[in-house]
């Protein structure tokens, strides 16, 4: 029977703990011999990540219990974090991850970082010892931090990304490929850790040895460039001690963009593609083909598409031209968007905006798609022999570990597979829209209209809709199921997920729509998209909200702080988000970010009118709208100071607010009583501004809570106390000055 109720007093069964306990999805998969192994999350276990095994057998089990934390920090947002082979014996080269090979019959070896300390540690699954460290603690700043590892066993080590602290400062540190004893000698002596080539670039990923064991490959960058802008494929030769010498540059490059140089490298024959990009190319990823030649994603033609790069004299080679995406944001080291099987082809994700699953002919160019219920794949592609794996879902499945037979294209879900948790009936049916933004421009978005098989709507009646803004802000939102949407859609609020200019999926000319333009083209673009969707009778125009995480938190405050969406949104929700532009450029993140500002806002000194006039922090003036602030005390890259910035600026300015904070979580939320809390709050928001009853879930007390240890709670002011929607001061010509676009690049 069908019940007629307005839109927000809906019940459903996906509730708040409920979602929590599906968050994540199983991440950075590997072979170990015949065995798949991957990372996959725990919500209930304080929100670690567990490494799962699956046996030969096809059985399958977490390899380590609580408290074992299998996460890396390194860059902060970490990396691969494990590695394996088979036959801890072995005195055969092998590596977890896109492949391995035999080793001699014994039990497997894995080495892991675990999350608590960051040191490295040695596995042997099948024995009754424990793990045990690899690596030494350090007392400088975050210490020493570990990624994307590769065990060369012939050598008795595992080489990897080294970050070392040097200081107390986030920017006091050094990385670089470094080999660790498998044999323990370094775990209390950072001497015995080699150091293979040295520091000359701010970022490394971690090394691709070649199949003749002669050379090695990886991807480096330096500051100001981030890694999807500006990056280099190095190579170089293996001296007897396993040490790089020849260091050479052959495909990218990172000089400083006022430089007007370009790195030395090789060139390219005449009438060949230069193996040597002018700075502003990016490389994503590198691996070895078969026959010793390298296989790269680069964006040198507009678009991360693979190529094929000769080691010896730098040719360079398009293998599928096509004006989509092979590749992605590099922001987590190890990140693999195709695998190279043994003959030759190799597995390779590409899509517009969507990802999805092929097989690549390199010498033909024909891509051959593999066929399945997902459409929505993710960057962690493992292959063993014939056999590729990868983690896919799509908006009725959640993430599962996939593998295809790359000769007849079956597929079988081998991990983590999809369940419904309720009736399908209560999910969301996504539809992908382009929308018109300012100057005509095309913005991309999902909508998710409400959708419960017990209810409908009174006759008349608008649905209330909440406009997501995803993170990075170089990066996109998937289509794909998600239980937090299905929370808010159940209930009759619609979502709808915006991939605002800046977004990847699209091509690098869409990406660079952000450049210098951070607060106003990703604020333009949201709002085009509720405007649009209230202007044809999608939405009610008066309950429209925003919410976002992080970078997305950062386009919510600047959206209800900006002049030109002055009254538009009734409220917004902001998961630990930027607001503070000047703090956070001055030591006040991490040091993979610390020059992302340059080129989303512009270089200091001289952009600095537009640091100080974009902040929501300091356009405290502007906000009149309830909003609510969620933000985790452990948080490194927006820390805890960018939310009490603003606090302290609205403070005794009547705008109802309400605040947040939770010990032991850093930069995205994993524990389930967290997660279950922060949706609950966000809920109760919408209820409390919207005007509507959720049952089972109370309204929002519109109540500041501050960190422990600060100067104490202050009380908040009643939600009725704000002006209704249209109210809000209108912009000035003045202000239409100060927060005008950037100008745009030639």
């Amino acid at each position: 029977m069908t019940v007629e109720a307005p839109y927000g007093t809906w019940t459903s069964p996906v509730d708040a703990r409920l979602a929590a306990g599906h968050a994540g999805a199983p991440e950075f998969i590997g072979t170990v011999g015949d065995e798949v192994w991957w990372t996959e999350p725990r919500p209930d276990e304080g929100g670690r990540r567990t490494l799962v095994r699956r046996r030969a057998d096809g059985t399958t089990a977490s390899a380590l219990p609580a408290p074992w934390n299998v996460r890396s920090r390194v860059i902060e947002y970490g990396g691969t974090p494990w590695a394996g082979v088979p036959g801890s014996g072995s005195r055969a080269a092998g590596r977890g991850g896109s492949g391995s090979r035999d080793g001699d019959g014994g039990g497997p070896l894995v080495v892991f970082t675990d999350f608590a300390d960051q040191r490295l540690h040695r596995f042997d699954p099948d024995s009754e010892a424990g793990p045990r460290p690899l690596t030494p603690l350090s007392p400088a700043g975050g210490g020493l931090r570990w990624a994307d590892p590769v065990i060369v066993p012939e050598r008795d080590e595992v080489w990897c990304v080294l970050e070392e602290f040097t200081g107390d400062a986030p920017t006091d540190v050094r990385r670089l490929i470094a080999a660790v004893p498998l044999d323990g000698s370094a775990a209390d002596d950072r001497t015995a850790v080699r150091e293979l080539g040295d520091d000359g670039h701010r970022f490394v990923t971690g090394p691709r040895i070649s199949p003749d064991g002669r050379r090695v490959a990886w991807i480096a960058w330096d500051h100001p460039r981030m890694p999807w802008e500006a990056t280099a494929l190095k190579l170089a030769d293996l001296a007897e001690d396993g040490t790089f010498t020849a260091v050479r540059t052959v495909l990218g490059g990172t000089a400083p963009e006022t430089a007007g140089e370009e790195e030395p490298g090789a060139q390219g024959a005449p009438g060949e593609s230069r193996s040597q990009g002018a700075p502003g190319e990016s490389v994503v990823q590198v691996e070895w083909a078969p026959d010793g030649s390298l296989l790269a994603v680069t964006d040198r033609t507009g678009w991360w598409n693979l190529h094929r790069v000769d080691p010896a004299t730098g040719r360079v080679e398009e293998l599928c031209p096509r004006r989509e995406e092979f590749g992605g944001a590099l922001w987590r080291i190890g990140l693999r968007w195709f695998a190279v099987l043994p003959d030759g082809r190799a597995a390779v994700l590409h899509g517009r905006g969507g990802m999805r699953l092929s097989l690549l002919d390199p010498g033909t160019g024909e891509l051959t798609a593999v066929a399945g219920p997902w459409t929505e794949w993710s960057p962690t592609l493992a292959v063993r022999g014939g056999r590729v794996f990868g983690a896919a879902a799509s908006a009725r499945r959640s993430h599962e570990v996939v593998e295809v037979c790359a000769d007849t294209g079956r597929t079988r879900v081998v991990g983590s597979p999809h369940r419904d948790a309720v009736d399908p009936a209560h999910l969301p049916e996504p539809v992908v829209r382009t929308f018109t933004g300012p100057g005509g421009r095309e913005v991309h978005a999902q909508l998710y209209p409400p959708r419960n098989p017990g209810f409908t709507a009174p006759p008349g009646e608008l649905p209330p809709y909440v406009v997501w803004a995803h993170g990075g802000p170089t990066d996109r939102a998937p289509v794909v199921l998600d239980l937090e949407i299905a929370y808010f859609t159940g209930r009759g609020i619609g979502v709808v997920e915006v991939n605002y200019g800046g977004s990847t999926g699209y091509g690098r000319e869409y990406r660079e729509r952000l450049r210098e333009n951070w607060g106003v083209v990703d604020v333009e673009d949201c709002a085009a998209v509720a405007r649009a969707l209230a202007d044809d009778g999608t939405a009610d125009p008066a309950r429209l909200a925003i919410r976002g995480g992080s970078a997305g938190g950062w386009t919510v405050m600047a959206s209800l702080t900006g002049p030109s969406t002055a009254g538009l949104y009734a409220c917004g929700a902001a998961r630990y988000p930027v607001l503070d532009l000047h703090g956070w450029a001055n030591g006040g993140t991490h040091d993979f970010e610390s020059r992302y500002l340059d080129s989303l806002v512009g270089p200091l000194p001289g952009a600095a009118d537009r640091y100080h006039d974009r902040s929501p922090a300091n356009r405290a003036d502007r906000l009149v709208r309830p909003f609510l602030l969620l933000q985790g005390l452990d948080d490194a890259i927006c820390p805890p100071a960018q939310c009490e910035h603003l606090l302290e600026a609205v403070a005794g300015r009547g705008v109802p607010h309400a605040y947040l904070s939770f010990a032991g979580e850093g930069h995205g939320f994993r524990r389930a009583e967290t997660l279950q809390a922060a949706l609950e709050a966000e809920l109760g928001l919408y209820a409390q501004v919207m005007g509507f009853t959720t049952p089972g879930v109370p309204p929002l007390d519109p109540t500041v809570r501050h960190a422990p240890g600060s100067a104490g709670a202050r009380p908040g002011t009643s939600w009725n106390s704000l002006p209704v929607p249209g109210n809000a001061r209108p912009a000035s010509p003045a202000d239409a000055a100060r927060y005008a676009p950037a100008p745009q690049r030639p």
